[in-house]
């Protein structure tokens, strides 16, 4: 293959859409991976399931520095766009909340959608490719060394993602690779990412792993509506690993369960109107008894509502609705979904993706400091930016 090619490092979401545009436009593609097979973290999301993009998708639903940086792609290259994508190879789908989108079949239905593409367009792909060494000369032709084998193009691609799943084989190349060419590359952390809780928590919560509760949960000015999960270790459900690419070390984060009702209301009324009910009674219309237990441990609430002041019965109502508490940390990057952070956007053009300082040389996907909420944004980003990088390179 000739100088003039362009190599894609990384075959999954971002890289193979990428791979895709750029041959629909006429371009000799080359997409390289380390692994022996393309798109694992594909097959892997959505419990299998693949949710590929979100009907809502918006700017707003993605973390930034550069918080304008997403727009022009998501833009040029809409949920729309992919889902037309999804119906035109018959795939069927559907939405399973929130706008979020899934394969009815497993997830290789849309690796392999992906992949058929490929090979219809004349994509190459090569796996078990590991890169020792990327040079450009001042002909501006990129040379890759890898498995005593070399590359060369005039046009590189990085969508090798981040670090988040290193048992799939996420590391760092990509921002390596920046700061090789003298691109800056912002803090990075573990997002979307359940929590740990310290001994006291651990020992408070003791017995709920694998319980499930709706809540709302707020850290700072940021507030997601759905369901916690208890672990082993702390928290993890949906909620938690919204509010966890918010949250800093040492951030309170507070959990109103049962959000829709006001509970401290409800027992008001109750005492008012059932004053020989039972307190317990009252609590398990909405909780396990497991959970009631853990929650109100040290609390007598075996006595008929009458028997309490309405100051007791607003903290016992507190211990479900004002729940606050301070993670000990994060379960990092070994069960993150995302990276936050990675290539600064500032380094980067928002309509092409490649580097203002380095001419050829593009950056899409994950390894880019943008990062989406749960629910399918960051796989439109993967699509989005890899279309819009393909129509340029």
């Amino acid at each position: 293959m000739s100088s003039d090619q362009v190599i894609i490092i990384g075959a999954g979401a971002a890289g193979l859409m990428c791979a895709i545009s750029a041959a629909e436009n006429g371009k000799t593609v080359l997409v390289l991976d380390h692994a022996n097979k393309a798109g694992k973290k594909i097959l892997i999301s959505g419990g299998g399931r693949c949710n590929f993009t979100n009907m809502y998708t918006e700017p707003s639903n993605y973390l930034s520095a550069n918080p304008h940086f997403c727009k022009s792609a998501l833009k040029r290259y809409t949920q729309w766009d992919f889902i037309a994508e999804v119906d035109k190879a018959g795939l069927p789908w559907h939405e399973k909340k929130l706008g979020q989108l899934f394969s009815d079949n497993k997830s290789e239905a849309i690796l392999n959608m992906l992949l058929d593409r490929c090979e219809e367009l004349g994509v190459g792909i090569k796996l078990n490719c590991s890169i020792d060494k990327i040079e450009k000369n001042d002909d501006g032709i990129f040379s890759l060394t890898s498995n005593d084998n070399t590359d060369t193009c005039s046009s590189l691609v990085i969508a090798t993602g981040a670090m988040s799943f290193p048992t799939m084989g996420a590391t760092d190349f990509g921002h390596r690779v920046a700061r090789q060419f003298g691109l800056k590359v912002t803090n990075t952390t573990p997002g979307l990412v359940p929590f740990t809780f310290d001994a006291k928590e651990k020992a408070r919560f003791d017995g709920l792993s694998g319980v499930s509760i709706d809540t709302e949960i707020t850290c700072g000015k940021q507030s997601f509506r759905e369901n916690i999960l208890f672990t082993h270790k702390g928290l993890s459900g949906p909620a938690v690993l919204q509010i966890s690419s918010y949250w800093q070390p040492g951030d309170t984060i507070t959990v109103c369960c049962l959000a829709d009702v006001d509970l401290f209301g409800e027992l008001k009324q109750h005492h008012q109107d059932s004053p020989n009910k039972h307190l317990i009674n009252i609590l398990k219309l909405h909780f396990p008894e497991r959970v009631i237990e853990k929650f109100c441990a040290g609390h007598e609430l075996n006595k008929p509502l009458q028997q309490y002041k309405h100051s007791e019965l607003e903290t016992i109502a507190d211990l479900f609705q004002k729940w606050s508490f301070i993670p000990s940390g994060t379960e990092g990057y070994k069960k993150a979904e995302v990276t936050l952070g990675g290539v600064d956007t500032d380094e980067i053009s928002s309509k092409t993706f490649e580097a203002k300082k380095v001419k050829g040389l593009y950056f899409i996907g994950e390894v880019l400091d943008v990062t989406g909420h749960l629910g399918g944004f960051n796989f439109q980003w993967a699509w989005a930016s890899g279309f819009c990088c393909g129509q340029a390179v």
